[in-house]
């Protein structure tokens, strides 16, 4: 099958409906990408075993470092090649990578063959994400594509809080091994449902590869997330190590960008900024998803275990009111953008929704609050994230013509991630700020050093400590989380006036191509 498909006979095509097998691929792609979003954070809750076991105390972060690093890199890649040479061997190729890495991790002897597996699921399940999103792109008309892009975005809401719960009972229960065994039955019934069921065109034609933007591009993620990292833990922020790797990835950034400028095939085509729509989607995505949803609901668990006194699995049960949110939201919205054609009104309901939650947050959450309004508003910063997530990026894939659809979704995916990561060290950074002042004004000196540093702080720690002390530290940890809700309201604020500005154009019925807003049109059927 080649890219050579007319016009009439394409449209033709998409207006006869949904290919043949399409609830089996669709269950195949949706199995796939539970797998790779589920692999961010299902070793949570298992490392203080892992580590133990393989004796990796100090190099504990690079097992999820490794894994979200590699994924990010990956991302604009896939995307890019599944534009020039088609989808289906890449993401075929995404699962047996992904099981590979699986194998390699759940065999480990040591914490550099764990890491390296880490890495190499990273790979695979980076494809596995934009893949999956370009694949729906390829076989549904935008029109459509609303209803069946609502479930892949709640998946990322369900692996966030179903991740750490997995990664817990296989620890207590069976072995910390099975967070990758489990991968293999489902990842092998995943591939052989798509190589079976998926039927995609391949595009011919010699592909010249950036090398030179693939390894920046490498480079600029890389120095990104060990700033991110390191900053603030490992390293002070005005560490001449961390104040010298900011610098040097500054300018590889800059030597990257520049590098798209030149090379013939790039790996993020700057031609995507000049589109309005991608612009002002992915900076929404950046600040309300990747900050809204990562840095706010990555803080709360520990905020339940600190404050509450509830148990780890506990505080990731409380958290599955944001995915009922998700699914409450997404859903209809997605009916509702089928039937309609337009999708603007959702990101501004959805945008609205987080940073109101986020003030009310600041200002209400106290040691005496009652746990159902925590849950309220956890349900309500996933009904915000269902409206925004997979709309935006169904009207960057609606911006595009088809032959670019997997470079547009790939490279609102990657500054999505690359937002999460920062927006969290940020956040992270000023709590562990706030929280270091608030225990030095309300704990005496031999109190305090009793309770050790902010890095050491646990739950049980502070549970075993006496009365007087444990309210102090617990009233502490109220003060210094609660009022950083408050610090990302006028951020939120960007992203509602961002969404208002956000162009809308309207959902087609077909696949065909069709010119960006940018008029830059491009003559490969897909």
């Amino acid at each position: 099958m080649t890219d050579t498909i007319p016009a009439e006979e394409a449209e033709e095509s998409d207006s006869s409906g949904l290919p043949p097998h399409f609830a089996l691929i669709f269950a195949g792609l949706m199995a796939a990408m539970l797998l790779s979003s589920l692999d961010q954070t299902i070793v949570a809750t298992a490392l203080p075993t892992i580590v133990g076991e393989l004796h990796g105390v100090s190099h504990m972060a690079w097992v999820t470092t490794a894994y979200i690093l590699a994924a990010t890199i990956g991302m604009p890649v896939y995307g890019r090649f599944g534009d020039l040479i088609g989808r289906k061997a890449l993401f075929l190729s995404g699962i047996g990578i992904f099981i590979a890495g699986s194998v390699i991790a759940g065999a480990a002897p040591n914490m550099t063959t764990l890491i390296i597996g880490r890495a190499v699921q990273g790979l695979g399940g980076g494809g596995l994400m934009i893949t999956s999103q370009a694949i729906i792109a390829d076989l549904v008309p935008p029109r459509q594509r609303a209803k069946y892009m609502a479930p892949i975005g709640a998946v990322f809401g369900l692996s966030a809080v179903v991740g750490p719960l997995l990664g817990g009972f296989f620890t207590d229960h069976a072995n910390w091994r099975w967070c990758f065994w489990i991968n293999l039955p489902i990842g092998v019934i995943a591939l052989g449902v798509c190589a079976y069921a998926l039927r995609l065109p391949r595009r011919s034609g010699k592909v010249t590869i950036d090398y030179v933007g693939i390894a920046l591009m490498a480079a600029s993620v890389t120095g990104t997330v060990l700033v991110a990292d390191w900053g603030g833990t490992d390293y002070g922020w005005t560490d001449p190590v961390i104040l010298g790797l900011g610098a040097g990835t500054v300018v590889v950034w800059t030597l990257f960008f520049l590098s798209q400028r030149r090379s013939a095939e790039p790996v993020i085509p700057l031609r995507l900024f000049r589109s309005p729509i991608f612009n002002i989607a992915t900076l929404i995505s950046m600040i309300m998803v990747g900050i809204g949803m990562f840095a706010v609901i990555g803080y709360l668990p520990t905020y339940l275990q600190m404050v509450y006194g509830v148990s780890a699995t506990e505080s990731g049960l409380l958290l599955l009111p944001m995915v009922v949110g998700i699914m409450a939201t997404a859903v209809p919205s997605g009916q509702l953008i089928s039937k309609t054609g337009r999708y603007k009104v959702y990101p501004i309901i959805g945008a609205v929704l987080i940073g109101v939650t986020a003030l009310l947050m600041s200002l209400t959450l106290d040691i005496d609050t009652p746990i159902a309004l925590i849950l309220g508003y956890v349900f309500l910063l996933g009904a915000g994230c269902g409206l925004l997530m997979q709309n935006l990026v169904l009207a960057v894939q609606n911006a595009f013509p088809a032959s670019e659809v997997g470079t547009a979704t790939s490279a609102n995916n990657f500054f999505r991630e690359i937002g999460a990561t920062l927006g969290t060290a940020a956040v992270g950074a000023i709590f562990t700020h706030r929280l270091t002042d608030q225990l030095t004004d309300r704990l005496p000196g031999g109190a305090l050093k009793a309770t050790g540093d902010t890095n050491s702080l646990t739950p049980a720690l502070v549970h075993s400590l006496p009365d007087r002390i444990q309210d102090a530290v617990v009233s502490s940890y109220q003060h210094a989380l609660t009022p950083v809700f408050g610090y990302l309201v006028p951020l939120f604020a960007v992203g509602v006036v961002l969404a208002f500005l956000l162009p809308e154009k309207p959902l087609s019925n077909t696949n065909s191509e069709t010119e960006t807003e940018t008029g830059v049109g491009v003559a490969v059927a897909s």
